[in-house]
């Protein structure tokens, strides 16, 4: 029989994209024939008005519900386990999450739970979920988490402090509202992390060892949005056109990414993150150019179009040239957002590093590096963003 390495996969939830699109969870309830959905949110959302609009546009289409909001930056287990006892105390046979990465992943672990039993920790891995989950709609209100589209549904376990990735096709939304009106109660930061965030995505996608043309298409349209309006967000937050092809750049990262996976940024910043409970994005943003550094090598000629893509002349460029110019384009571009900070200065001792890099090396993530990278390498890359 012929090697069948050569095939590639692409899977994507149902998408609906443009300005009012939440106000479309209503119809897409009943066409699940929902009688009563789970909303899962966080306090912030509420508060910025989200996730009463999308009470109301199912409280419109004659559906029940409740509310969820119980969701912290990084989803804990213990939230997850909660959401699924409040979905079955209350009967529900759907689930909305609205918000960022966390209410998203939160979601996503809910699910698990209501089809497979047991515990959100027992799923960790690749193929673990053996059951189809409720109906599920998404309605993402960061532009770069892409958790409204992935295969990914990343919990924090604050017992051994370190995220988990569960990755399944099983945990890709039914249907994804993806409206940019929503990242404008964002504030410069976080609009600035999750800006990068998507950039990562794009990043990785394109130089991991399973991109493909499909997923590449996605990735290179991510990254030129991004170079072309990032830089112009910070100055005009409300420029609504600039948010909205942000929102495009974040949706093609996250079809890229989840078929293509990611690489050592997302193994290190899991890591991270579930270390020091600090903001997803944020950890993606501090690493990037120091992964870049070190994964150059394996994929030079790849790297030189991701440089092309984000408009920077190669012409006559020799390769330590070229990844220098890169490393410099990175650390400007997130130094012009605001994001100037280093490991250092979130608090990141050079002791954890050790134990922040045996845990990344664990991380299903690393596996799709286009470098094959050890321990100590891992540790040469936290020590460097220091």
């Amino acid at each position: 029989m012929p090697s069948l390495n050569h095939l590639r996969k692409f899977v994507a939830p149902e998408i609906i994209f443009g300005n009012g699109a939440r106000n479309l969870a209503g119809q897409y309830c009943k066409n699940f024939y929902t009688k009563k959905a789970i909303i899962v949110t966080d306090e912030g959302v509420i508060k910025a008005g989200w996730a009463r609009e999308v009470e109301n546009s199912l409280s419109e289409a004659g559906i029940e519900f409740v509310t969820y909001s119980g969701v912290t930056a990084n989803p804990r287990a213990t939230e997850v386990m909660t959401g699924a006892q409040l979905y079955l105390q209350e009967r529900c046979d759907a689930i909305i999450a609205v918000g960022g990465g966390s209410p998203m992943d939160c979601a996503k672990g809910i699910g698990i739970i209501i089809s497979n039993g047991g515990h959100i920790l027992d799923y960790e891995g690749v193929d673990r979920i053996q059951e189809p989950l409720p109906p599920m709609i998404f309605i993402p209100t960061t532009a770069g988490t892409a958790a409204d589209l992935s295969q990914f549904c990343m919990i924090a376990d604050r017992a051994k402090l370190v995220k988990i990735a569960i990755i399944s096709k099983i945990v890709i939304p039914d249907v994804a509202l993806i409206d940019p009106e929503t990242t404008t109660t964002m504030d410069n930061y976080l609009t600035s992390c999750t800006g990068v965030d998507a950039l990562v995505h794009a990043v990785e996608a394109y130089v991991s060892i399973t991109s493909s043309a499909m997923t590449d298409i996605h990735a290179l349209a991510a990254m030129k949005l991004l170079s072309s309006n990032l830089p112009k967000i910070k100055a005009n937050p409300m420029d609504l056109v600039v948010r909205e092809n942000i929102m495009l750049a974040s949706m093609e990262a996250g079809l890229a990414f989840s078929n293509a996976v990611l690489g050592a940024v997302h193994a290190m910043s899991h890591s991270l993150g579930g270390f020091l409970d600090l903001p997803h994005g944020e950890c993606n943003s501090l690493l990037l150019e120091h992964v870049i550094n070190y994964n150059f090598e394996a994929a030079p000629e790849r790297f030189r179009i991701i440089a092309e893509t984000l408009g920077i002349d190669t012409r006559g460029m020799a390769p330590k040239e070229l990844k220098g110019k890169l490393f410099r384009y990175v650390n400007d571009l997130r130094n012009q957002l605001g994001i100037s900070k280093s490991l250092g200065l979130v608090n990141v001792k050079k002791s954890d590093i050790p134990d922040l890099a045996l845990k990344a090396m664990n991380d299903t993530c690393i596996v799709t590096n286009p470098r094959q990278a050890n321990r100590r390498d891992l540790e040469v890359i936290y020590e460097e963003a220091l």
